[in-house]
């Protein structure tokens, strides 16, 4: 074992590489017949334990990250005391539609079957859902594409959702605070995602849109991923999702004890890949980058004509 061991030095918990199948075989070697289940009592007398890999180390820079937390924590607390929607986005994982195998458990009597293999031919489409949760209302609202995710896809879903509930919800405000990860449809360095937000939603309804990115490695501190998508994932857990019209419903059927009431809508537009802008449209962008790292905060106002 001495070659094979590791551990903390803080607990003084081991672990070794080694099944204890394998380790029962060596010890066979030497004479000592063992079961596999009395070497993992052995182990755990010894202070072995299974042990997953744990992702800790930030590959990031430190100091941009933490000041980026700082700013963003001012930004939300500016925007709510204004009485302004402060809105979390993100695209959860594409789905498919048909009788796939979902993760996770459910208590029935019997298993459901589903198919062997997750083949896309098999498929009767795939969902995409763009989610926007609205941090200061506990409300979400989740698009679910049928093509891909592209930029135009996540600003139509965030101009449905002014027309649909912003406005109605917050009567009074033209300025509105996006938080999101730095890469994906709504990406920092996405010149796609800036131009849609500045034809859709600041040119098109006359909004003053503020975003905020959370730094690269840190999307899991993004709101939408513990209070909106990973409470979807729970509702709709080893239910195959069928249909577009199951997906929604089990989307729509989210709650949580604190509050949290979904809406979601099917959106069947194809949306191209690979778009590209210009110089020129990017010249049109009423743009302004924040003193504190540009490269993650900017402001896109209506353009004066």
């Amino acid at each position: 074992m001495e070659k094979e061991t590791a551990g903390d030095p803080i607990s003084g918990l081991k672990w070794t590489r080694k099944t204890t199948a394998k380790l029962a075989r060596e010890l066979g070697r030497f004479g000592i017949d063992v079961s596999r289940n009395t070497v993992g009592r052995l182990l755990r007398e010894m202070k072995f334990c299974l042990r997953t890999n744990r992702k800790t180390i930030s590959c990031g820079s430190t100091s941009d990250r933490d000041r980026q937390f700082r700013y963003l924590r001012r930004q939300r607390d500016q925007f709510e005391k204004r009485g302004d929607p402060v809105l979390s986005v993100d695209a959860k994982k594409r789905e498919l539609i048909g009788n796939f195998k979902n993760p996770g458990v459910k208590w029935e009597q019997s298993a459901t079957v589903v198919n062997d293999h997750d083949f896309r031919t098999n498929a009767k489409g795939i969902g995409i859902p763009y989610g926007i949760y609205d941090t200061t209302a506990n409300r979400g609202s989740v698009f679910l594409g049928i093509s891909h995710e592209t930029s135009a896809f996540a600003v139509t879903s965030l101009r449905a959702w002014w027309q649909n509930e912003g406005r109605k919800r917050y009567p009074s405000s033209r300025h509105i605070l996006i938080l999101a990860d730095t890469g994906g449809s709504n990406g920092a360095r996405r010149a796609a995602w800036k131009q849609e937000l500045q034809r859709q939603l600041c040119d098109g309804l006359g909004l003053t849109v503020t975003v905020a990115h959370y730094p690269s490695g840190a999307s899991k501190w993004n709101p939408i991923e513990h209070r909106l998508f990973s409470q979807i994932s729970r509702n709709w857990a080893a239910e195959p999702l069928y249909s577009y019209d199951k997906a929604l419903k089990f989307i729509r059927t989210t709650t949580t004890t604190t509050g949290l009431k979904v809406t979601a809508r099917l959106d069947t537009k194809i949306y191209p890949t690979g778009v590209k802008v210009s110089k020129q449209d990017r010249a049109q962008l009423s743009i302004r980058h924040k003193r504190v790292l540009p490269k993650w905060n900017y402001t896109i106002s209506p353009n004066v004509n």
